[in-house]
């Protein structure tokens, strides 16, 4: 704190015991060490609360940044949800007006290159496992009975 050494302190110490004298020095003495041991304390206490501040101010710096990176990550995800919200206004078939497409596609790609009046009359294979049987086909739509088979499963 102060830059006193020792021989500044001895020659303090002999001008207190000729002023003071040597009844009254040890008194004085004493109660100078409790005054500095006070200052000690306060000074120790405020710089224990400035470093809870500085902690506690890098700590609100630290947030501040997560915060903006945040944000950004925030502002691209807006901008995503944004771009999709766009790409589905375009107009799309109802899942049944897609099903009657894929439905025309397969008797596309099924029929022969022969007239239709030699062609043989299109056949589905189907499966002979339980599970196949109670699972409708993809293009076909659900029936009452496969509903309630579907929910007790």
């Amino acid at each position: 704190m102060f830059d006193i050494g020792f021989w500044e302190l001895g020659l303090i110490g002999v001008v207190a015991l000729l002023v003071i004298g040597p009844e009254r020095l040890p008194g004085v003495a004493r109660s100078a060490g409790m005054w500095i041991g006070r200052a000690r304390r306060f000074v120790s206490s405020v710089q224990a609360d400035i470093n809870r501040e500085i902690s506690k101010t890098e700590e609100l710096k630290r947030l501040m940044e997560e915060q903006v990176q945040i944000k950004s990550a925030h502002e691209i995800i807006e901008q995503t949800a944004d771009e999709v919200r766009e790409g589905l206004a375009v107009p799309t078939l109802k899942p049944s007006e897609r099903l009657k497409a894929m439905d025309e596609d397969e008797a596309d790609t099924a029929r022969p290159a022969t007239p239709a009046s030699d062609a043989a009359p299109a056949t589905r294979s189907v499966a002979t496992s339980p599970a196949a049987k109670a699972a409708p086909a993809p293009h076909e739509p659900l029936k009452a009975d496969d509903a309630k088979h579907d929910q007790s499963a």
